[in-house]
């Protein structure tokens, strides 16, 4: 393979999955351009660590764990990223995020941004990667057990952030 060249595997994770890594990004941090930086992060840390993908049809769940993996190790090392408690209605303000409705996106977003990391991690794992109790729980190396109190807890915090948020929005 010449110098500079781009694997085809990797130009094919990149123009299959790219906007699915982009959209996980950006709920991650909250921001266009942290979710911009932290898209090329991902498929950089893909490139160079291709050969742990030994199936190509899991390559979505290997890309959103780097992507995941990527957004902790970054939070770790600048402890001062903004995040705002917030809280969660998940199933309802998930169904919500299909991308037509800016107000709604904005509102979902607002809303997870006002999440721990710990929370909105564990919402966008259960709800955006699809990862089952047992599979979060070992990714992040905890208990079952807190998994369903964290998810439970963040799921009770965004709910009360959309209703307040929608409540206000109707008194207006």
């Amino acid at each position: 393979m010449a110098e500079g060249s781009v694997p085809p595997l990797i130009e094919q994770l990149v123009t299959r999955y790219a906007q699915d890594v982009y959209r996980y990004a950006y709920r991650l941090t909250g921001s266009a351009a942290d979710a911009e930086d932290l898209t090329q992060e991902t498929f950089l840390a893909a490139v160079k660590n291709i050969h742990q993908l030994a199936n190509p049809e899991l390559a979505r769940s290997w890309l959103l764990t780097i992507v995941r993996n990527q957004f902790l190790v970054r939070h770790r090392r600048n402890k001062g990223m903004v995040a705002h408690p917030l809280g969660d209605q998940a199933e309802e303000i998930m169904a919500l995020d299909s991308g037509d409705d800016e107000v709604d996106c904005e509102l979902i977003q607002n809303a997870l941004n006002a999440l721990s990391d710990d929370q909105r991690v564990i919402l966008l794992m259960f709800y955006f990667e699809q990862a089952s109790y047992r599979e979060i729980a070992e990714q992040l190396g905890i208990p079952i057990g807190t998994v369903m109190s964290r998810l439970s807890r963040a799921k009770e915090a965004l709910r009360k952030k959309v209703l307040a948020v929608t409540r206000q929005d109707s008194d207006h």
